[in-house]
């Protein structure tokens, strides 16, 4: 079916997203659950390869195995509901922030996973900036509402009140903690009945929150509370403005469970409905319309060592306007040198595979020797140079040195790779030279 669509239908249904969260949220559940509604995994932790074998999850790192934490931007493609889903699934961890800040970059929307019992955390809140900065939409998913957490008022309020952007509760909680029972769906007017152990909720179709099934299926307290919630938001909260959305000031809001799967459809649903596609970009010569046939795309990311057996360095392209086709050849507009794209890949956390054909929002990632750098900018026809990506003062200052003087070549080799990557930033004390270089993150 996609084989027949016009060059601005491919355009139409492409979505790019990131999540941004404070670690421990529960980012890469969701990613995993996300991934399973999007029909690419089987289960938790095992990402289905296009060959049918397992492969990783999003957390597919060494290193991030071992620690639990995500590390480097995952590029994740599938499709739902008609959409082709660009997925970059963000770092959370603080130590690896600027990675996250660059990915945001790439992204036309994002969706912000909040812990529900601890409501908006400090890297939340600086990502957030982020996206406030770039006024691009934002989706809030309340997070392990199976766990007793905040009063869901309470966490609309401390959103608002850190954040300064209003949130628009799409569904709303029966119950937290052990005493959650299920979600009420405002716009649709559907209760969604949970039960552990159970994929599938029970769905009912109501007239109205004051509808007497409701109280008929869930616990006389749950009801109660329920009933004087939604009285409140009746008054308290209007209806939902997608300009306002679309412009970064209003978040539509969802409720649930990453571990038990629990609202996550829904959000995934909303997400299909409400999501921009591809944004306009702006360059040095002006604004770039993604329906332009011109190819242009700029690197927001550079990788090295994705396959340990060849040690390959992998450089992460947002395609921001025309049709990417393999083989064509394009310009480096720093280099002002021609290059072709023979071997461009698209991926699924690790497992990737060779891109015939791509689209305005779709990520290429593209083996590099060496000479690509975050900000560059390639193109096909016009010199279109993209603004360049901001970088960060580094917060944190060490000297680095050596016990193994045999080594220190493969020491500078190693350090001056990560900052290419743009994971530090590097200094040299000018008495000292390259000899104990200063890493700043």
């Amino acid at each position: 079916m996609s084989e027949n669509l016009t060059f601005l239908d491919q355009v139409r249904r492409r979505r790019t997203f990131a999540i941004i969260s404070h670690p421990d949220a529960g980012k890469t559940t969701i990613t995993e659950k996300i991934l399973w509604q999007g029909g690419v995994i089987r289960e938790a932790g095992e990402v289905k390869g296009k060959s049918g074998t397992k492969k990783a999850m999003s957390d597919w790192m060494s290193l991030e195995q071992e620690r639990g934490v995500s590390i480097t931007s995952s590029v994740m493609q599938f499709e739902y509901q008609g959409l082709m889903i660009n997925l970059l699934d963000t770092p959370g961890h603080k130590d690896f922030g600027e990675d996250t800040y660059r990915t945001l970059v790439a992204a036309d929307c994002a969706a912000m996973l909040i812990d529900a019992a601890k409501g908006v955390e400090n890297q939340t809140r600086k990502l957030y900036e982020v996206c406030r900065l770039r006024k691009i939409p934002i989706f809030t998913f309340a997070n392990k509402m199976d766990r007793e957490g905040k009063d869901p008022l309470e966490l609309i309020d401390d959103v608002e009140n850190t954040l300064k952007i209003k949130c628009y509760p799409v569904t709303w909680p029966i119950g937290i903690g052990d005493r959650f029972q299920g979600l009420f769906h405002r716009l649709k007017n559907q209760i969604y009945l949970f039960e552990r152990g159970r994929v599938e909720p029970e769905i009912i179709s109501v007239t109205g929150w004051k509808d007497p099934q409701i109280q008929k299926r869930i616990r006389q307290d749950n009801y109660e509370k329920f009933s004087e919630e939604m009285e409140l938001l009746e008054i308290a909260i209007g209806d939902l403005d997608k300009d306002e959305f679309l412009s970064g000031e209003v978040s539509p809001m969802t409720f649930g469970s990453a571990k038990y799967n629990w609202g996550v459809d829904i959000f995934m649903d909303l997400f299909a409905e409400q999501s921009p596609g591809p944004d306009k970009r702006e360059s040095k010569d002006g604004v770039v319309d993604p329906n332009d046939k011109t190819f242009s795309a700029f690197a927001f990311k550079v990788q090295a060592n994705m396959d340990k057996k060849h040690r390959d360095r992998v450089a992460f392209f947002r395609i921001c306007s025309g049709k990417f086709e393999r083989g064509m050849k394009v310009k480096h507009m720093r280099l002002q040198r021609e290059i072709r794209l023979s071997y461009a890949n698209q991926f699924m956390a690790g497992d990737r595979e060779t891109v015939e054909e791509a689209y305005p929002g779709d990520i290429l990632g593209v083996i590099d020797p060496g000479n690509i750098k975050i900000g560059d900018t390639i193109t096909d026809g016009k010199n279109i140079v993209f603004d360049a990506i901001p970088r960060f003062s580094p917060e944190f200052f060490g000297r680095l040195t050596i016990k193994d003087p045999l080594k220190r070549k493969q020491l500078q080799k190693g350090v001056q790779q990560l900052a290419e990557e743009g994971t530090i930033q590097l200094f040299y004390d000018p008495v000292v030279g390259k000899q104990d270089p200063i890493i700043g993150v």
